[in-house]
């Protein structure tokens, strides 16, 4: 008995955590649309889920890096898991829908496999990655459109961008496996997010001066809303779900990411729906899936490659 309502409560912190990361892209739509700058997005948001880091981590008593080193790998983290994948996106959702930045960022797994065969010695492209990894890059493809008019124009610059926060994501995530290690998971996710805080409140500072003025509260709500459900809930539930099912099951969330991004950009800002998108969603999805599947995908050589986590939004 105590097993099924401990199986039944995975599942609603599954779709949950699916929620929480998929309904970013809207709260980062509603908050530029309200005229917040970027730099000023990201850290807010970044400076709320610090602090719940924080505090999570300071009452479980969580032992910090000892070596010097260390540091230097989680600023590398902040940068490419946080910090750039955050401004890219926020910078997109100025000219292009959130359910359009959800799908185009969720393609990341079909960019870990080739940096993590360059990256780490142990991992080898497999024929399900290869194929994946076409099928998915067909529908990203598919997704941003090929209207030679908008060469040049803003919506594509924003889409060039949210593919390169999907790059990044990997990037990092493909750092943190081979740099990374003997850490509990809480503590690279409070210093990557303390990191990035103080790359993006600098350039806030200097050229948005946020404080010269004011901001609706619909914005304040979306910043907010940002740091403690998309950043710091997220992770509590991500570090939960791991302990639970393990990386490969909790993994597969990422499949609920643009689900998400599509009905709520849909629901609460009446963003349209057309066929390219619908596709181009589900060819990502399917891409998505022959990267991540475990029975069968042999390397050319016999060996197995290892699942690809999901990143927030």
């Amino acid at each position: 008995m105590n097993s099924a309502r401990s199986t039944r409560a995975d599942w609603l912190l599954f779709v949950l955590l699916g929620f929480f990361w998929g309904s970013s892209y809207l709260f980062i739509k509603i908050a530029v649309d309200a005229g917040i700058q970027p730099f000023t997005v990201v850290s807010g948001r970044l400076l709320v889920g610090f602090v719940l880091l924080a505090a999570v981590v300071a009452i479980a008593r969580e032992a910090l890096p000892r070596e010097p080193r260390m540091y230097g790998h989680l600023v590398v983290m902040g940068v490419f898991s946080v910090f750039l994948p955050f401004m890219l996106i926020t910078f997109a959702e100025q000219s292009v829908d959130s359910s359009l930045a959800a799908v185009l960022t969720g393609a990341v797994p079909l960019f870990t496999i080739p940096f993590a065969a360059m990256l780490l010695p142990a991992e080898r492209v497999t024929v399900n990655s290869l194929l994946g990894i076409a099928i998915g890059l067909v529908g990203v493809a598919i997704v941003v459109g090929f209207d030679p008019s908008q060469l040049g124009s803003n919506e594509l610059v924003a889409e060039l961008a949210l593919i390169g926060a999907s790059a990044s994501y990997a990037l990092g995530g493909v750092y943190a496996r081979r740099n990374v290690h003997g850490l509990r998971p809480m503590i690279p996710a409070l210093f990557q997010v303390g990191f990035a805080f103080v790359m993006a409140a600098i350039p806030a500072a200097l050229l948005e001066r946020p404080w010269e003025g004011g901001f609706a509260p619909e914005a304040l709500l979306a910043v907010v809303w940002l740091g403690l459900f998309g950043s710091g809930m997220a992770y509590l539930v991500f570090f939960r779900l791991l302990r639970s099912w393990g990386a490969t099951r909790t993994s597969l969330v990422a499949y609920l990411l643009p689900i998400w991004g599509i009905g709520l950009g849909a629901l609460v800002l009446a963003e349209p729906i057309d066929a390219r998108l619908l596709i181009g969603t589900a060819l990502v999805i399917a891409g998505i899936g022959l990267v991540n599947m475990r029975r069968g995908s042999l390397r050319p050589w016999g060996r197995r490659t290892t699942p690809v986590a999901p990143t927030e939004g």
